[in-house]
């Protein structure tokens, strides 16, 4: 996608957020956008980093104006550095950078990873549950209802340990939850059709399309992969399993 459709899209989202009102994206604006297109930030990150701030600023009774795209910057770059972070890309693009150095050089230093408030474990699982069970209140297919019904079996046996566990007993079920989304996940590309599979693997490749050059086969693989289960995970509207 060129800059000028990247910026046509975000416009349209935008003013698709603002209740229709349009705020066009020229002058300062632009630039802005320019550099997001320029970095490869991908269009639904985007799209998630304004309506965070939207979101955000909706909540707060801030929304007097329509909102300006210079507002969502830092709501953007937020969403993309956590995008980077669950495909695997800023490790990968490290990776490559550093191939062939010689030590003692200065190499790029990977990106710390920002503090978040410690969220208790069970609160977590409360959440994850009614998500699931709402999924299943849905007209699904038996196969799929089957699944769900499976997972929150799985996730409801983990609550009273979850209350409380500390330490190593708490790692021992973040450690557990990570396994159980990827079986998650893994069942879900058994059950769901090959086109809704083919769509995920789309989103995946147009989404990774700036960074294919800087990676090596074997990490873009794997990008690929974590991406595909990304959208998957959108289009069935699965929760993230593991503490984050």
């Amino acid at each position: 996608m060129d800059i000028d459709q990247y910026c046509r899209e975000i416009e349209a989202h935008l003013c698709r957020r603002n209740g229709g009102h349009l705020v066009r994206i020229a002058g300062p604006a632009f630039d802005v956008v320019r550099g997001w297109a320029q970095s490869g930030i991908p269009l639904k990150v985007a799209f998630q980093g304004m309506d965070r701030y939207v979101d955000r600023s909706s909540a707060k009774g801030m929304r007097r104006r329509p909102a300006r795209v210079e507002f969502c910057e830092a709501d953007v770059h937020d969403a993309f550095d956590a995008w980077r972070r669950a495909v695997g890309i800023h490790r990968a693009e490290i990776d490559v950078a550093g191939e062939g150095a010689v030590q003692g050089e200065d190499a790029p230093e990977e990106e710390a990873p920002r503090a978040r408030a410690r969220e208790s474990l069970s609160t977590h699982l409360d959440r994850v549950i009614i998500r699931l069970t709402s999924l299943r209140a849905a007209k699904t297919p038996d196969a799929w209802d089957a699944v769900l019904e499976e997972f929150v079996r799985a996730l409801d046996a983990m609550h009273p340990a979850a209350r409380r566990a500390r330490g190593e007993a708490r790692e021992r079920l973040l450690a557990e939850l990570e396994a159980l989304d990827a079986r998650l996940l893994e069942r879900a590309r058994a059950v769901v059709g090959a086109e809704v599979l083919a769509d995920a693997a789309r989103d995946a490749t147009a989404e990774l399309e700036p960074f294919a050059a800087r990676l090596s086969p074997a990490a873009y693989a794997a990008a690929h992969l974590r991406c595909g289960n990304r959208a998957l995970r959108e289009r069935l509207r699965l929760p993230i399993l593991p503490l984050e």
